[in-house]
């Protein structure tokens, strides 16, 4: 089955039209001969190193000859590599890039396997509504191109994924389809799988004999048709561990046999070791003894039972005997059912109220989101109307207000996202990244952004690196540079004219793995004691005094302790009022690699760019953020043009050319992802980046997933926001 849709793949991804330029020929030619090599090194060597060489040669030379019609095809192949590798995530990237660059008016059988093989990824990350979306997809398009029998592939699918859901019924409903509608012997394996699962359902059920026919039906079409030995293997154990819970024990070891035979057999075939399969056959005689001894205790036992007659005739005087004391159980019986009830009861109000607290629960979360969304409008004009003014040599007078104004801002802001934050957080969809990085040169940089702060405070910020710890690990920087800022940035306020420590020891240290240490500390005010048990709860923050001298929103260590938690450790606290405070926690990391830099500073992208002059088509609705967006490129001398509707912007962009697109994705109308799949349909290349007040129900893979190449959330920070601008600018150009 696996490869008949390779073979099906090419067979729709190689076919050229007569009637093309010879130039043109041999570039596809060329394109498909480092395709062609890929997929032999990656079916024939297992050489997944070669097989990613060789696509992304083939997705170069399609840039570079601008051959567009190439490279859906090109990261399709690339994404099963990383499949077949495990790295779903990285699958997903290069097959959603593949779908956004074929056409969805031209539905084809590259574009239906796209789809199938993103259900696929996201049904082992779990995400089970993701899956059938893009199963249903392909099949929609198989419908269309009247490949029945590939339908019958998703529909396997989707029956493991009701079986996964305890809808056993549904799922065999769909097994059942999947078999009647199977016509051509290339997929019998197909009609096979259906059969076997059909008859794992009918154990679960306690069905056994249901069961055991269906096994046996599996067993017959592998044998007559396919001779797949594998799935003959899987089929003959369960057909003996079935007749094992029937307490069939002849034909349970009859099966077993067969199967140890095999098993036999494969480790001559796959040239397996001999330590290997010494193993197994040691294992597999165990059972054959278990059911052989199970078998004699049966015969034991029914020579007993004509035994057991005799006895059962003195068993009737204890029967008197026994009537007294049912008596005395009858009574007790009616006891213990009232007491149940009652405890059953007391059950049922329990639940209500649990269902009661979790629907508070949510109903706060979405309440503080939706606020939180809803703000982040009006703050990105208040902060963007204040960036510009600091930029046009106010007043003396104004510079304060200025200043004040855009304080308050960033507090705002700070506010907004920690709450965001602690709702993400609590909403237990965070996922844990694994990813490469330094952590001296992390921790140099938070210490850098912390330096006018620290001279603000008059602070002796001391960092104390463990020379042991080997720089280069594998964790989550992402998370714990938040929870070390959030601890260093409590630490500098509440210590003014004191110091400050952030320490990193090595506690354990492993063949590939290694446990480190953090402390931050500091000789400041403290925390009372009778104030300890609370203070890592949202908007704690000791007392109201506290509150009104130092600010702050009293979130940070509330999302420190959730973060500290998520990564799998706990958070320590010893503190003393007067006498500072020290935070304590362990994590444990893999031991990374030292990667080679790349050189790409923000000041040589501006620099790259300011030389030609850019055009960008600004997609806005909000008639201040259209003046705030124009004015802040207008500083960079980039040209602006402005439209507020999506449907106006596609039609623009059919007969102008830009630079790149920044598009709002809440618009009247058309909104920006819907505009943003039209415009990818006549405009694969052109760089689009998303702007939105981002809510919990959004997400940056989600806007990706539309075709959009970064997310730049309001309200931004005019920094990050010219970083992307240049980033994305810049490699256009190049």
């Amino acid at each position: 089955m696996k490869s008949y849709l390779i073979a099906f793949f090419f067979i729709c991804t190689f076919s050229n039209s007569q009637s093309l330029l010879k130039e043109t020929t041999q570039i596809n030619d060329s394109i498909d001969y480092y395709l062609e090599i890929a997929s032999f090194n990656k079916e024939d060597k297992h050489s997944f190193n070669k097989a990613i060489i060789y696509t992304e040669k083939a997705i170069l030379y399609a840039k570079n000859k601008k051959i567009d019609k190439k490279l859906p095809n090109c990261y399709l192949i690339l994404g099963s590599i990383y499949y077949d590798l495990e790295k779903t995530d990285t699958a997903i990237e290069n097959f959603i890039r593949s779908i956004n660059l074929y056409k969805a008016k031209e539905p084809s059988a590259n574009l239906a396997l796209a789809y199938y093989s993103l259900g696929k990824c996201y049904l082992e990350k779990d995400k089970v509504e993701l899956s059938e979306v893009y199963f249903k997809k392909a099949s929609e398009i198989y419908e269309k191109l009247n490949f029945t029998d590939a339908i019958q592939l998703i529909k396997i699918q989707k029956g493991i994924i009701q079986k996964n859901k305890r809808e056993y019924d549904n799922a065999i409903s769909i097994f059942s389809s999947v078999i009647n509608n199977i016509s051509n012997d290339a997929f019998i394996e197909t009609k096979i799988e259906a059969y076997y699962q059909i008859g794992e359902i009918e154990i679960i059920k306690k069905h056994y004999e249901e069961a055991i026919t269906n096994f046996n039906i599996a067993l017959k079409l592998n044998e007559k048709n396919s001779e797949n030995i594998p799935l003959q293997k899987k089929i003959l154990k369960q057909l003996s561990l079935t007749h094992k819970i029937n307490n069939e024990f002849t034909e349970s070891q009859m099966y077993l046999e067969k199967y140890v035979a095999i098993v036999d057999s494969l480790g001559n075939y796959y040239n397996h070791s001999l330590t290997e399969n010494t193993f197994d056959k040691i294992q597999f005689d165990k059972q054959l003894k278990t059911i052989e001894q199970l078998d004699k205790d049966k015969k034991i036992q029914q020579r007993s039972l004509r035994f057991n007659k005799l006895i059962s005739i003195l068993s009737i005087a204890l029967i008197s005997i026994l009537s007294l004391l049912s008596l005395s159980l009858y009574k007790n019986n009616k006891i213990r059912i009232s007491t149940n009830k009652l405890l059953k009861e007391k059950n049922k109000e329990l639940t209500i109220e649990k269902n009661k607290a979790e629907r508070a629960s949510k109903a706060r979360a979405e309440f503080l989101a939706t606020v939180s969304h809803e703000l982040r409008t009006p703050l990105n004009a208040i902060n963007g109307i204040t960036y510009l003014l600091l930029n046009e040599k106010p007043k003396a007078t104004q510079l304060n207000y200025l200043k004040s104004l855009e304080f308050s801002g960033k507090y705002l802001l700070t506010f907004i996202n920690d709450i965001l934050e602690i709702n993400r957080l609590e909403s237990d969809k965070v996922l844990v990244e694994k990813i490469n990085f330094n952590l001296p040169e992390l921790l140099e940089n938070i210490k850098t952004s912390f330096n006018e702060f620290i001279e603000e405070n008059n602070i002796n910020f001391h960092l104390l690196i463990d020379k042991s710890i080997e720089p280069n690990i594998i964790g989550d920087p992402t998370k714990i540079s938040q929870i070390i800022i959030n601890l260093v940035n409590n630490a500098i306020k509440f210590s003014k004219n004191g110091d400050v420590w952030l320490s990193i020891k090595k506690k354990k240290d492993f063949d590939n793995k290694v446990v480190l240490s953090f402390e931050v500390k500091d000789n400041g005010i403290g925390i009372p004691k009778e104030k300890q048990a609370t203070i890592f709860e949202s908007f704690s923050q000791g007392s109201v005094e506290v509150n009104r001298t130092y600010g702050g929103t009293g979130l940070g260590l509330s999302i420190v302790k959730k973060i500290v938690e998520i990564l799998g450790s706990e958070i320590y606290l010893e503190s003393d009022t007067n006498k500072g405070t020290s935070l304590k926690f362990d994590l444990t990391f893999k031991k990374g690699k030292e990667e080679v830099k790349k050189i790409a500073e923000i000041i040589s992208k501006e620099n790259l760019i300011l030389g030609k002059k850019k055009k960008i088509l600004l997609v806005e609705d909000n008639k201040i953020n259209q003046m705030i967006t124009q004015k802040m490129l207008e500083q960079k001398g980039i040209s602006c043009f402005t439209i507020d509707n999506g449907e106006e912007a596609i039609n623009h962009l059919m007969e102008n050319e830009y630079d790149l697109v920044l598009m709002d994705v809440h618009l009247p109308g058309i909104n920006g992802t819907e505009a943003t799949l039209e415009i990818r349909k006549f405009s694969p290349t052109i760089p689009i980046i998303a702007l939105t007040a981002i809510s919990l129900n959004e997400n940056r893979e989600m806007l990706l997933s539309y075709g959009m190449d970064e997310v730049i959330m309001k309200p931004f920070v005019p920094e990050e926001f010219y970083e992307i601008l240049f980033r994305f600018l810049a490699k256009n150009q190049e």
